[in-house]
C-alpha cells in the first residue's frame, strides 16, 4: 500500500495500517534521532514520541511533504527539544556542583584512543560536541541522505542556509576529530 492509503485506512481505525507505517519509517527515525542525540534512553523516548505525535497529527496532514519528510521534521524538532532539556539539566547541576570539570564531553582523551577502538562511537561522539543547528545538517543530509531541498525543507530554512550550515558542520567535525587520527593522518592536499 502507499503511504496515502495506509493514512487513510488508519483515519478510518485500521491500526495495522499505523503500524506498517512505523514499520516503513522506524529505521529513518532512529537514525535521525540516535545522530542528534546519541545512543541513551532519552532517543528511544523521544523515537517513540515522534510516531506518538504523528499519530496524532495524521487528521491534520495535508501531504503537501512526504511522509517521510513530516515524521523526520518532528523527530528533528524533538531531538531540539530534547538538547535544549539537557542543557538546562547541565547547567541545574554544574550549579549544584561546583566543579565544571565533572561536565563529560561526549569524547575520550586523545591519548586513551587505543582503548577506543570503534570509530563509529568516535565520530558519533564528535557528532554530539557540534552545536545542533550544524549537527541536524549535517545529520539529514550526510548520515540520513536527504538531499539540500528536503534538509531545507525538514528545517524550515533557505537552501544557502543549509549549505552554509553543512560547510561549517563538516570543518566543525574535522577539528574535534584532528587530534584522533594521530600519525595515520595524511594531507588533505598534496
Amino acid at each position: 500500500m502507499k503511504d496515502s492509503e495506509l493514512i487513510s485506512a488508519t483515519l478510518m481505525g485500521d491500526h495495522r495500517a499505523f503500524q506498517s507505517l512505523v514499520e516503513i519509517y522506524e529505521p529513518r527515525v532512529a537514525a535521525t534521532v540516535v545522530g542528534m542525540l546519541g545512543r541513551c534512553p532519552e532517543a528511544d523516548d523521544v523515537g517513540q514520541e515522534t510516531f506518538i505525535r504523528f499519530f496524532k497529527g495524521l487528521a491534520g496532514f495535508k501531504a503537501t511533504a512526504s511522509v517521510g519528510t513530516y515524521i523526520t521534521r518532528i523527530a528533528i524538532n524533538l531531538s531540539l527539544n530534547e538538547l535544549k532539556r539537557r542543557k538546562r539539566r547541565t547547567i541545574f547541576s554544574f550549579f549544584q556542583h561546583e566543579e565544571a570539570g565533572n561536565l563529560i564531553d561526549g569524547l575520550p582523551d586523545p591519548a586513551a584512543t587505543s582503548d577506543y577502538d570503534d570509530t563509529r562511537e568516535l565520530v558519533h561522539g564528535a557528532l554530539q560536541r557540534l552545536d545542533p543547528k550544524f549537527r541536524s545538517v549535517l545529520v539529514l543530509r550526510l548520515l540520513d541522505g536527504y538531499s539540500t531541498n528536503e534538509t531545507a525543507q525538514i528545517l524550515q530554512l533557505p537552501i544557502g542556509t543549509v549549505l552554509s550550515r553543512l560547510t561549517r558542520a563538516q570543518q566543525k567535525l574535522k577539528d574535534i576529530l584532528t587530534p584522533y587520527m594521530g600519525e595515520y593522518h595524511e594531507p588533505l592536499h598534496s
